[in-house]
C-alpha cells in the first residue's frame, strides 16, 4: 500500500460525508427511511397482537412456523398463545433489519456516483493520482460507518418497541445468538455487499433508480427466508447463519474484485475531458 493511500482514502471519505450530510433531502432519507422500516415492523406486530385472536393465528399458516419454533425453544410453551406469536415474529427482525444496511448502502453508492457523474464532480476526482480501489474504498466506508450506526440505533428502537408492546419475558427470547449474529456480522457484510452491487450498476447507468434495482438481488432471497422462516418451511439456527455470514463474506470479496475492474475510471475520464 501506498503511505499516500490512506490520506487519500480520508480525503475521500469527508468529502462524501460532506456532500451527503449537508443535503438535506439525502440527510432525512438516510434518517428517517430506516426508522420508519423499524417503526412499520413494530406497527405490524402491534396491530396482529391487537386485534388477532390466539385461534384465529393458531388455524393460519403461522402455526407451522410456531411448532417448529417451539421445538427449538421447549422453554417457549411456557408463554401465553399470543406471547409466544410475539416471539415468532419478533425472531424475523434479525433478517428484517438488513433491509435498512441494503437500502442504505444502495443509496450512498448510486447517488456518491451517478449524482456525482451528473454534476461533473466525479471525472476531475479520477483525473487525480487517487486510485480506483482508494476511491470504492473511501467511498464505500463513508456509507459504512453511517449505515452501521444507524442501523444499530434502530435495533434499539426495536428493542424499546418490545419491551413496551409485550411482557419483559419476550425480550430475553428476542435477544437470541442470531440477533447477535445479525447485527455484527451479517450488517457490516450485507452494508458492502449492497455498496459495492450499487458500484457496478452505477457504472453501467446514469439513472440512480436503475442502478438501486440492484438491490432487488438481495431483497428478494431475504424476503423469501423471512416468509420460510415464519411458515416453519425452513429454521435458521446459530450454525446455518454462521454459514451464511462465511459464504457472504466470500461473495463479498468476489463483488469486491468485480466492483474494481468493472468501474469504469478511463471511460469516465475521456468523457469528461
Amino acid at each position: 500500500m501506498n503511505h499516500n493511500s490512506p490520506h487519500r482514502i480520508k480525503n475521500v471519505i469527508v468529502k462524501e460525508w460532506r456532500n451527503t450530510f449537508f443535503n438535506l433531502n439525502s440527510a432525512a432519507l438516510i434518517i428517517f427511511l430506516p426508522l420508519l422500516i423499524t417503526l412499520q415492523a413494530l406497527f405490524v406486530v402491534y396491530m396482529v397482537i391487537r386485534f388477532a385472536s390466539a385461534d384465529s393465528l393458531n388455524s393460519t399458516l403461522l402455526e407451522r412456523g410456531l411448532n417448529l419454533l417451539q421445538s427449538s425453544i421447549p422453554s417457549l410453551s411456557s408463554l401465553s398463545t399470543i406471547d409466544q406469536f410475539q416471539v415468532l415474529f419478533y425472531s424475523q427482525f434479525p433478517l428484517y433489519i438488513l433491509l435498512i444496511p441494503i437500502m442504505i448502502s444502495l443509496i450512498f453508492a448510486t447517488f456518491s456516483i451517478i449524482e456525482e457523474k451528473q454534476a461533473g464532480a466525479l471525472e476531475p476526482l479520477l483525473a487525480t493520482p487517487v486510485r480506483t480501489w482508494e476511491l470504492l474504498l473511501g467511498k464505500a466506508t463513508a456509507g459504512a460507518v453511517p449505515t452501521l450506526i444507524i442501523t444499530w440505533i434502530c435495533a434499539l428502537v426495536f428493542l424499546t418497541g418490545v419491551n413496551w408492546i409485550g411482557s419483559p419475558d419476550i425480550l430475553n427470547y428476542v435477544l437470541s445468538p442470531s440477533w447477535w449474529i445479525s447485527l455484527f456480522l451479517f450488517v457490516p457484510l450485507v452494508t458492502i455487499l449492497s455498496f459495492m452491487l450499487g458500484v457496478i450498476a452505477s457504472s453501467r447507468t446514469d439513472d440512480p433508480k436503475s442502478a438501486q434495482n440492484m438491490g432487488v438481488i438481495i431483497i428478494i432471497p431475504l424476503l423469501l427466508l423471512i416468509g420460510m422462516q415464519v411458515t416453519g418451511i425452513i429454521a435458521l439456527n446459530t450454525f446455518n447463519m454462521l454459514i451464511m455470514a462465511i459464504i457472504m463474506a466470500i461473495s463479498n470479496l468476489i463483488i469486491l474484485k468485480a466492483a474494481v475492474y468493472l468501474f469504469q475510471r478511463e471511460s469516465i475520464v475521456i468523457k469528461w475531458k
